[in-house]
């Protein structure tokens, strides 16, 4: 008995201790991030919101229809959130890596608690960009809800798991190649043109609809979309697949990092 309340006390301080450090990884990565000041994480909002804007501006400034739909706002929106909440995820899980690196000499500090506080940060600065969005589009008389909510929330939690997945994948190759950081916002880019976030990939000719269809981004935002939009992706989404190529790279990254965490470390 008394064995089991040692154990179960001993868990608790454990799980507190571990809480403390995601909390204080997180409140340095507010700080750090943007002009050394806990107001520059502000931009961590405004920048993926003023994408989104700016790419619905370009659109309405040439013309340029939906093709789907009425409202181009609400096309770009839901193309927008789904990429940019995987892409910011699996991107700054990967640079939180390389610049709280000197911390992983202390021993409290882990590679997963870096992670972590990174996964909670963004989905947290995700879920206010939506927010904001919807807001700025009532203010318009847009009407940004979808027509399916438990579809469109299971879009965007697939998405988020899509970009934890990878997120680990790029924090794990991160601490053994530094450079992948510049390569992967490289790769970002020509993802942003080419999975579909401004135009429907099941619109695509053969074989370009076949290939965009191992594409887990724009079959995710194609799951975004079919919230929305009633006919949109019935022969192109494949929601399994998204769930299961997210996590499969979970499980692979975590793996990767189990076996090679001891060189990884020792690279720092």
């Amino acid at each position: 008995m008394y064995a089991e309340l040692n154990a179960r006390s001993e868990f608790r301080e454990a799980f507190a201790r571990q809480r403390q450090v995601i909390l204080a990884l997180m409140l340095r990565n507010i700080r750090t991030r943007f002009f050394g000041h806990g107001l520059g994480y502000l931009i961590a909002i405004a920048w993926p919101l003023a994408h989104t804007l700016i790419v619905i501006v370009l659109f309405s400034l040439n013309g340029r229809m939906a093709p789907v739909g009425e409202s181009t706002m609400l096309f770009i929106a839901t193309g927008a959130v789904p990429f940019q909440v995987q892409a910011y995820l699996s991107t700054f899980m990967m640079m939180s890596i390389l610049t709280t690196r000197p911390l992983l000499a202390f021993p409290e500090v882990k590679v997963m608690d870096v992670l972590l506080a990174s996964i909670v940060q963004e989905i947290l600065s995700s879920c206010a960009v939506v927010l904001i969005l919807i807001g700025i589009g009532t203010a318009f008389g847009e009407n940004l809800m979808p027509r399916d909510i438990e579809q469109a929330a299971s879009a965007y939690g697939a998405a988020i798991l899509l970009g934890v997945g990878v997120g680990f994948f790029n924090g794990t190759l991160a601490l053994a190649i530094p450079i992948w950081a510049m390569i992967f916002a490289l790769i970002r880019i020509l993802l942003w043109m080419a999975s579909g976030t401004i135009f429907l990939p099941d619109n695509l000719p053969e074989p370009y609809r076949t290939m965009q269809s191992y594409n887990p981004i724009a079959q995710s935002i194609e799951w975004m979309r079919a919230a929305y939009y009633d006919g949109v992706g019935a022969g192109f989404l494949d929601r399994a697949y998204v769930l299961e190529f997210a996590v499969g790279a979970i499980f692979m990254s975590l793996l990767v990092e189990r076996l090679t965490r001891g060189h990884l470390l020792a690279l720092r």
